[in-house]
């Protein structure tokens, strides 16, 4: 869980933070980051979603009179939050997003850590969902089959897409500034010579950052 006998870290073996190895030559570090616990409660556990649920069953009791029903109510969202704010708790201290100059990799996992690397080269586009207080969530959308399963991910998946499977940036202080280091980052793969003259205008790969505004279920 993040932590092994002796008060040994299980990610002390790491050579970088972050990433499981040393970097090549000619690759460096872009950005790194970690999702905000408060935000990933919010927009991705939806812990205002629970408390409306928990309120009406509060309501509810109340107006039936049953006061069994109202501290029922009540003790059930505070031991919920609780559950879901110590795993968001979790999720912060033990994931690491890492831009390079050529890939990006998700230090992801409470109970299973492990490390995910997606070349740049292989992401098509991305979107931007803004979030309070600057934070948000970037998906990205990679060309072709790569093999991740939501299982394997989640909670750093876009909602819902099972068959096209997302990785997901979640709750990214300075979301918009990551954004266009990702974009920079991209199209940078694709030297100016060798661009042709009349595309020079958009690089190959520089992802289509999108800003939108979405609930998660239509994400």
């Amino acid at each position: 869980m993040g932590m092994m006998s002796g008060g040994i870290t299980e990610y002390e073996h790491e050579p970088v933070r972050g990433l499981p190895g040393d970097l090549p030559a000619g690759e460096h570090i872009v950005w790194q980051g970690s999702p905000d616990w408060r935000t990933f409660l919010r927009s991705a556990l939806h812990s205002r979603w629970i408390v409306g649920y928990f309120a009406v069953l509060g309501i509810w009791g109340l107006a039936s009179g049953s006061m069994f029903a109202i501290g029922a109510s009540v003790a059930a969202c505070a031991l919920t939050l609780g559950l879901l704010a110590a795993f968001a708790v979790a999720v912060e201290k033990t994931t690491v997003y890492t831009l390079t100059n050529r890939r990006i990799v998700l230090r992801i996992g409470v109970a299973l850590n492990k490390c995910i690397n997606l070349p740049l080269k292989l992401i098509g586009s991305a979107e931007l969902r803004r979030l309070a207080l600057g934070h948000g969530d970037i998906a990205l959308l990679p060309i072709g089959k790569h093999g991740l399963g939501y299982a394997v991910l989640w909670p750093h998946a876009r909602p819902w897409k099972l068959s096209q499977v997302q990785p997901m940036l979640r709750a990214v202080p300075e979301a918009a500034k990551v954004a266009s280091l990702l974009a920079e980052a991209c199209a940078s793969l694709v030297p100016v010579d060798q661009v042709q003259p009349e595309r020079q205008e958009r690089p190959a790969f520089r992802p289509a950052l999108v800003p939108v505004r979405m609930e998660e279920a239509a994400a």
